[in-house]
């Protein structure tokens, strides 16, 4: 097949477009520009999406003798990943921009652009397993290397973005990897991984939203509703978050307090136990499936954060009401979550990932949660 390496100039994206050669495709390297204004160096491990990154895309590119271009993506990932960070904290959620990026970006955008300039598929560095089922459905398994499992960023793909996706390294290990690389002769075989948000580099989530929203003061109350301080931006707080609150009062009983809720409009933050934090239902909205959405309640398992547990779920799917829709339309619907184990610090705007054993069965976005009773 004609083959779209999307090569970010780390380790894994490099070794996937090695395998995709050795597998006999016609590959072609391609670096996505994803920033308008991309810092020269990368800070530790913190962020991608360099100058410099593009830079080790292309020196991988020449060890390996493909093609390599960049692609200018930058105003698309300002619309919908960046942009939609920001709306989503205004709106007092918590969002996943790889996800985002994954869905709308990556294999969303590159893909159709890959497809218009007759390419097969597009191959990335991501660690998940993809299986053809006998009636033909391809279907997405976690990685073999659990530790490095990225099933849960791409539970956002559709069959027919599946169809055209190649994922290389589900099978192996980092280590495996990266001694891969260095037998190659590939420079960034011992490069550190990046982590964080990829358009902020260092890290400071809060600060970059306060930069870009500017002081919108609001209270820190406590679940009766006394007033502990007050802060600058409730887009600084996260539900579960425990450190930087600064009240300096300690709670009655001495414990620590968590984030409980975000109030956007008033942006009241209230804290309180941990045992507050812990909920067993969730509400989710704008499904995506990866096969075949499920029909009846399905007994399965959920992941609700990038690196979280697994929970044991039902989940059912139903239309919302009511439904007026014209045969062309799509019937809108939820996607409602009893978890078996409960599950602590869950906040609206994450995404829920549902799993039928290694299989990613779709996602949803979390819009509300039920906290556990306490009797």
């Amino acid at each position: 097949m004609r083959i779209v390496a999307a090569m970010s100039g780390g380790v894994d994206s490099a070794v996937a477009a090695a395998r995709a050669v050795d597998a006999g495709h016609d590959v072609t390297g391609v670096h996505l520009a994803l920033s308008r204004n991309p810092r020269s160096y990368r800070s530790g491990a913190r962020g991608c999406c360099s100058i410099e990154d593009a830079g080790d895309a292309r020196r991988a590119a020449d060890a390996l003798g493909i093609p390599f271009y960049v692609w200018d993506m930058s105003e698309e990932f300002a619309d919908h990943v960046v942009d939609d960070f920001i709306a989503e904290y205004t709106a007092g959620r918590t969002p996943n921009p790889c996800l985002r990026c994954n869905e709308k970006i990556k294999f969303a955008a590159v893909l159709d652009r890959a497809m218009a300039l007759g390419f097969d598929a597009v191959a990335t560095g991501h660690y998940a397993q993809l299986e053809t089922a006998p009636d033909g459905t391809i279907e997405m398994h976690r990685a073999i290397d659990m530790g490095k499992d990225q099933s849960y960023v791409l539970g956002v793909l559709t069959q027919e973005q599946l169809a055209h996706s190649l994922f290389p390294l589900g099978d192996t290990t980092k280590d495996v990897v990266r001694a891969e690389a260095a037998a190659r002769g590939i420079q960034v075989a011992q490069k550190p991984d990046s982590h964080d948000i990829c358009f902020i580099p260092d890290g400071d989530n809060a600060g970059w939203l306060a930069e870009k929203l500017g002081p919108k003061p609001g209270s820190i109350v406590d679940e009766d509703g006394t007033v502990l301080r007050e802060h600058d931006g409730a887009y600084a707080f996260t539900i579960g978050q425990r450190r930087g609150l600064r009240l300096g009062v300690p709670a009655d009983d001495g414990k620590p307090r968590f984030v409980l809720d975000i109030e956007p409009v008033s942006g009241t933050v209230t804290v309180g136990s941990r045992e507050a934090l812990s909920v067993d239902a969730l509400e989710c909205v704008k499904p995506l499936w990866c096969g075949t959405a499920p029909t009846e309640p399905l007994d399965c398992t959920v992941q609700l954060r990038a690196h979280g547990d697994e929970h044991r779920a039902r989940v059912t799917v139903a239309p919302v009401e009511p439904v007026e829709t014209t045969p062309v339309e799509p019937v809108e619907t939820t996607v409602h979550v009893d978890l078996i184990d409960p599950a602590s610090g869950i906040a609206p705007g994450q995404a829920c990932v549902i799993y039928a054993g290694t299989r990613v069965v779709g996602s949803a976005t979390i819009s509300a949660t039920t906290r556990v009773a306490v009797h």
